[in-house]
């Protein structure tokens, strides 16, 4: 079964169109209510959730790696730059890896994109 997915507002609405007409489980923070919360709170969401977060923002990796270090779990983050990203790969990339790879290898990690 896929990994649900959750968007922070600096994903482009593209993104999250393609992965569902590929029939994946996407929820933004514009739909959740989160669009204007603080990076530490998405991640609290996300993980309260039990989905993955999708960010094109540096910043959350800050916060992963203090939460990595504090040990507290979460369910994963994926990470790309807005810098030379391709909608159509990060689509390609983000399903690949929803689909693909189990919980436990995303949890508590980040992983970059694009994939090489």
């Amino acid at each position: 079964m896929p990994l649900g997915l959750y968007t922070d507002v600096h994903v482009p609405s593209a993104v999250t169109e393609g992965l569902r007409l590929r029939s994946l489980d996407v929820l933004t923070s514009q739909e959740d209510g989160t669009r204007e919360v603080d990076d530490q709170a998405l991640l609290v969401r996300a993980t309260a959730l039990g989905r993955v977060l999708f960010s094109q923002d540096r910043d959350l990796l800050r916060i992963a790696t203090q939460w990595q270090r504090a040990e507290q779990k979460f369910p994963g983050i994926i990470y790309s730059p807005q810098i030379d990203s391709s909608i159509g790969k990060l689509i390609e990339d983000l399903e690949l890896l929803l689909t693909c790879c189990p919980t436990e290898e995303i949890a508590d990690r980040v992983i970059y994109l694009p994939l090489q």
